[in-house]
C-alpha cells in the first residue's frame, strides 16, 4: 500500500473484506458483463439475429477483464462503459458488434447499482440476524438479575438486566423489518432506453409491443430479480437509493442508543465492554479501560446517519428523465453507507460477545437506592400495623428528603430504613422493613416480559434464518 495518497478508513480499518468486495471494481465491471450477456441472450431469444456462437463468446470472457485496454480507451473517449464495450469487444471479435445493443449507460451502470446493493443488503442482514441472536443469549442469561433503571438518568423502578437488553433487540428487530422490505421491493430499472420510452428496442423489434414487453421481465430473471421497474426515466428513481440508506441509517441508530448505554453501564463499572489483555486504554493513564469499541460505534454511526441526507438530496434534484449530478455523490454515499454500517455491526457484534457483568456492583447501586424505592411497601405495611394513610406518605417524604441530604451533603450511605425504623409512627423494626429489600419484589413483570419476548417475537425470527447463523465478527484495529 502507498503511505502518500489518502486511503478511506472505511476500507483500511472498519468494513469487512466480504463488503468491500461487493463494491470493488472487479465486482462492478463482472456485473456489467453479465448484464451484456443477459442482454444479448434475450436479445437472441426474442429473434434478433445474434448468434450462439457469439453468446458464448461473450460468456468465455465474462471474468477476465482486459482493465488495462479499458483504461487507455477510457483516456481517448472520457466514457466509462463505452470503454469497457471496447475492451469486451477486443476479447469478443465475433460478438463485438451486438454488445450493448440498444442500451444506455445506465443499462450496465444502474442495474448493477441495484444489484449491488441487494447483495450488500444480505451481508447486512445476515450480520444483524446475528447481533440480535447474541443480544438475546444476553438477555436469556440475565433476565433474573435485577438491576437499576434510570429515566432521564435519574434512578427509577428496578428492572432486570436482561429485561433492559430487550429494548436494544427491539429497535435491532425492528431495522430488521425495514430492511426486508425493503430488500423485498428491490427491482432492477432493465432495459429502458434513453429516456424510459424503450424507443430503441421499439425500433429493433420491429414495432412488436409485445417483444418489448418480454424484454425486462427476461433480462431480470436471468439476473435474479422477480420484476423491474414498471416505469423510469434513464435511471431508476433515485428515491431506491434514499429508502436503502434510510434502513442502513436506521441500524445506525439503533446501533447508538445500545453503545452509549453500554458507556454510561461502563462508567457506572455495572456492564463493561470486551477488554483484551493487552490493550491500553490510555496513552497517560494506565489503570484506564475506556469503551472505545462502544465509541467507535457511535462515532461510525454518526457518520452512516449523516450520510443518509446524500441519496434523500439527490432523488429531490432529478431533472425529468435523467441528470449526471447524481452520479459522483452515489459513488461516496451508497458504498460507505454500506462499509460504515458493516464496519457498526461488527463492532455491535463484537462487544455483545464479549459483554461482562458485574452483580455485585449493580446491586450495590440498587440497594442504595431501593429503600427510597421500596417506601410505598413500607407504608402499606405500617398501615396494617394501624397507621393512618396520609399521616404516614407525608412523614415518608419528610424521611426521605433528609435521607436524601444525608448521602448528597454528607456522603452517607442510605440511612432511610434506619430513619424510619426509630420513628414510632411507623410500628416497623429495622428487621421488619429489610424484609421489604429483596430487589426482586420490585422487578415486575421484567422476567417473564423478557422470556415471552424471546420465545415469542425474536426465537421464530432466529428459527427461520438458521443458516444465517453462526458469523462472527472480526475486529482488526
Amino acid at each position: 500500500m502507498s503511505s502518500d495518497r489518502y486511503v478511506s478508513p472505511l476500507s483500511e480499518r472498519y468494513a469487512s473484506p466480504e463488503m468491500q468486495e461487493v463494491f470493488s471494481p472487479d465486482r462492478k465491471f463482472r456485473t456489467w458483463r453479465k448484464l451484456w450477456i443477459a442482454l444479448a441472450e434475450t436479445e437472441k431469444e426474442l429473434g434478433l439475429p445474434i448468434t450462439d456462437e457469439q453468446v458464448a463468446e461473450l460468456k468465455s470472457h465474462a471474468d477476465d477483464i482486459n482493465y488495462e485496454d479499458a483504461k487507455r480507451r477510457e483516456k481517448e473517449v472520457r466514457h466509462d462503459v463505452m470503454s469497457h464495450v471496447y475492451a469486451y469487444g477486443l476479447q469478443c471479435p465475433k460478438a463485438k458488434g451486438i454488445i450493448h445493443l440498444g442500451a444506455t449507460s445506465c443499462y450496465v451502470g444502474d442495474n448493477t447499482d441495484i444489484i449491488l446493493m441487494r447483495d450488500a443488503l444480505d451481508i447486512i442482514r445476515r450480520k444483524l440476524i446475528n447481533v440480535i441472536a447474541e443480544l438475546a443469549r444476553f438477555a436469556d442469561r440475565y433476565k433474573d438479575l435485577p438491576t437499576l433503571a434510570f429515566t432521564h438518568f435519574q434512578p427509577a423502578q428496578p428492572t432486570t438486566v436482561g429485561k433492559r437488553a430487550t429494548l436494544w433487540i427491539n429497535e435491532f428487530m425492528m431495522d430488521l423489518e425495514d430492511l426486508d422490505y425493503v430488500r423485498g421491493s428491490l427491482k432492477l430499472l432493465g432495459c429502458k432506453g434513453t429516456t424510459g420510452t424503450q424507443a430503441s428496442f421499439l425500433e429493433l423489434f420491429a414495432g412488436d409491443q409485445g417483444k418489448c414487453d418480454r424484454l425486462d421481465p427476461m433480462i431480470a430473471e436471468k439476473m435474479g430479480f422477480s420484476a423491474c421497474y414498471p416505469v423510469s426515466g434513464q435511471t431508476y428513481s433515485r428515491k431506491v437509493d434514499t429508502r436503502v440508506l434510510n434502513v442502513l441509517a436506521g441500524i445506525g441508530a439503533s446501533a447508538t442508543k445500545f453503545s452509549n448505554d453500554i458507556r454510561l453501564l461502563q462508567h457506572l463499572k455495572e456492564v463493561e465492554e470486551p477488554f483484551e489483555k493487552n490493550q491500553i486504554g490510555s496513552s497517560a493513564m494506565a489503570y484506564k479501560r475506556n469503551p472505545m469499541r462502544s465509541e467507535r460505534i457511535a462515532s461510525l454511526s454518526r457518520y452512516l446517519i449523516a450520510d443518509a441526507v446524500n441519496p434523500a438530496v439527490t432523488s429531490s434534484v432529478q431533472w425529468f428523465e435523467r441528470t449526471l449530478d447524481d452520479s459522483a455523490n452515489k459513488r461516496l454515499s451508497v458504498p460507505e453507507g454500506f462499509l460504515a454500517c458493516d464496519g457498526v455491526l461488527d463492532l455491535v457484534a463484537n462487544v455483545v460477545d464479549g459483554l461482562v457483568v458485574y452483580p455485585k456492583v449493580i446491586r450495590k447501586h440498587l440497594m442504595a437506592e431501593l429503600p427510597f424505592m421500596a417506601t410505598e411497601n413500607i407504608m402499606m405495611d405500617a398501615v396494617k400495623a394501624g397507621g393512618d394513610r396520609q399521616e404516614l406518605h407525608e412523614r415518608i417524604r419528610e424521611l426521605s428528603m433528609q435521607a436524601g441530604r444525608a448521602v448528597k451533603e454528607e456522603g452517607r450511605d442510605n440511612p432511610l430504613l434506619e430513619l424510619i425504623a426509630a420513628d414510632p409512627m411507623f410500628h416497623l423494626t429495622l428487621a421488619d422493613l429489610e424484609k421489604s429489600m429483596d430487589p426482586a419484589k420490585y422487578i415486575g413483570r421484567a422476567p417473564y416480559q423478557t422470556a415471552r419476548y424471546l420465545a415469542e417475537t425474536v426465537q421464530p425470527v432466529l428459527d427461520a434464518n438458521r443458516d444465517a447463523l453462526g458469523w462472527k465478527a472480526e475486529i482488526d484495529v
